[in-house]
């Protein structure tokens, strides 16, 4: 027996080195960590347990039987993360690059099934030169067996994808299916045809981190939610994200015990974090990080679509998504990556029973013809969608601006919500009283002597009558008109009265949400 356990033991330290110490000294060269360092750094402290550590590939052309892979080019398993399950799998780009073939695609492809039935979240650590070329097409059946469990699994368990060097071609494609991508900044591209391809086919010259860095896709592509510079921070981003998560569909996010010294019933500094004027900007995070928890705000997509800022932060303990125009950039309005930004983030909260917040201070859709011509009309409808259907506890809290389609999109009592407040300075009408007026008196003041003054006058009647609070709450579509140093007390009682909250839509295989 003694002679077999040490058999074992040789065959795991094998598997366990990987490529071997030349090719784990090429990947610290680089900037890079090995595969289980970083599972080290991701997990609570001895608590990784691997799985699947023997499986070796069948492929026998180019060489193939001659050649070993230990692991099959990835560790997978499961471990604590704050002491919770989580399923891990990290490729190991000393094998093979960490190139996919048909087995390492099965480990995966387990490892995700057991996420699944025991309702855990699974996190990939993504380091890979794509398919292994010479399995040829089961490796490409592979990276299918992994896109369908990521598509069937979405909105059953947290899926979190972690991008830790290249990441080409059909490798790309599980990623952006996951709820959230991390990225290491310059060590890490993701692009579907590299350079070479590129400049070959359309002659175009491109450096591999113009093309797919962390840069470009949290700025322009909006493929990556966060990054980080080095891959001990991404890791730890990774593991602040999962105290704001649930398990799975069927939990509620986790509770943070918060005392009652903590708690302030007033506070002073929000009565002068906005301005009345609606033509002054200032920065949303700062009325976020007035209300939240400690001001702790874990922003998603920070530097895509600015003009909106989403992300995760608590109230009284409590995990919510938070939503806020952001008046700083393009005054708060909504263009097409915005409404696509916004509408993932609510549709990941409802998937998650995740209540969401919304402060609002819109002027309206981004007007252009660009916009037009690239379907803002169906991104926009995205927002309305997302809403609409959604069923966690929703509350609005109208800071300011609330005008046209953007106003009952960003949710309004029409579209859902269960609450809506509004600050004594919020405006909500069809449009700002200034276009409004120049509209509907445009003869009386083009006829008038002193056309300045009766157009002052009738913009000052239009916001009398129609930019205030009033006549929204008037005809209940604001459930009332709150002091701005009361509104963390307001949303502590309003998700207390919402927290056994339970609506239903109608029986159906699923919509059809305007893609």
């Amino acid at each position: 027996m003694y002679q077999k356990i040490e058999q074992l033991e040789a065959k795991r330290r094998k598997v366990e080195l990987g490529g071997g110490e030349l090719r784990i000294r090429s990947q610290h060269k680089r900037g890079k960590l090995t595969a289980r360092e970083r599972l080290d750094l991701l997990l609570d402290e001895d608590s990784f347990v691997e799985l699947n550590a023997f499986v070796e590939h069948r492929a026998t052309h180019f060489g193939m039987e001659h050649t070993e892979a230990p692991g099959e080019g990835v560790v997978t398993g499961y471990g604590k993360i704050h002491g919770r399950l989580v399923y891990v799998f990290a490729q190991d780009f000393t094998v093979f690059g960490g190139a996919l073939g048909e087995m390492h695609a099965l480990k995966i492809a387990k490892l995700m099934d057991l996420a699944a039935k025991n309702g855990a979240p699974i996190i990939g650590l993504n380091d890979s030169g794509g398919a292994r070329i010479q399995e040829g097409v089961v490796s490409l059946d592979g990276y299918g067996h992994i896109f369908y469990r990521n598509s069937i699994y979405s909105g059953v368990i947290p899926q979190i994808s972690v991008i830790l060097g290249p990441c080409a071609g059909g490798a790309v494609y599980s990623p952006a299916i996951t709820d959230f991508v991390f990225m290491v900044e310059e060590t890490s591209q993701m692009f579907i045809t590299g350079p070479k391809v590129i400049e070959a086919v359309t002659k175009e010259k491109i450096t591999a981190e113009e093309l797919g860095g962390a840069g470009m896709h949290t700025t322009k592509s909006g493929n990556v939610h966060f990054t980080a510079p080095t891959e001990a921070e991404v890791l730890e981003e990774v593991r602040r994200l999962l105290r704001f998560l649930p398990q799975n569909n069927r939990e509620e996010p986790p509770r943070v015990e918060v005392g009652e010294s903590d708690e302030e019933d007033w506070i002073e500094a929000l009565a002068e974090k906005v301005p009345v004027e609606g033509t002054r900007v200032y920065d949303v995070r700062e009325v976020i990080q007035s209300i939240v928890d400690g001001g702790e705000f874990m922003e998603v997509h920070r530097d895509f679509a600015r003009n909106i800022v989403v992300g995760f932060g608590r109230i009284r303990g409590q995990a919510v998504g938070l939503v806020a125009n952001q008046p700083k950039v393009m005054a708060g309005s909504l263009d097409i990556d915005s409404s696509d930004k916004l509408s993932r983030f609510i549709r990941f909260c409802d998937c998650f029973n995740i209540p969401l917040i919304t402060f609002v201070d819109v002027t309206g859709f981004f007007p252009g013809v660009n916009q037009e011509h690239h379907g803002i009309i169906r991104h926009g409808a995205k927002i309305l969608y997302a809403y609409s259907e959604a069923t966690v506890p929703k509350i609005t809290v109208i800071l300011r601006k609330a005008f046209g389609g953007a106003y009952v999109a960003l949710n309004s009592k029409a579209i859902g919500a269960d609450l809506v407040y509004a600050w004594p300075c919020a405006e909500i009408a069809v449009m700002g009283a200034e276009g409004a007026a120049n509209i509907i008196f445009q003869r009386e003041i083009a006829e008038s002597e002193q056309p300045e003054q009766t157009r002052l006058k009738r913009i000052a009647e239009y916001r009398e009558k129609f930019s205030n609070p009033y006549v929204a709450a008037a005809h209940g579509m604001v459930d009332d008109v709150i002091d701005p140093r009361a509104t963390r007390q307001k949303l502590i009682s309003a998700l207390e009265m919402l927290k056994h909250k339970q609506e239903s839509r109608p029986a159906k295989k699923h919509g059809n949400i305007p893609l």
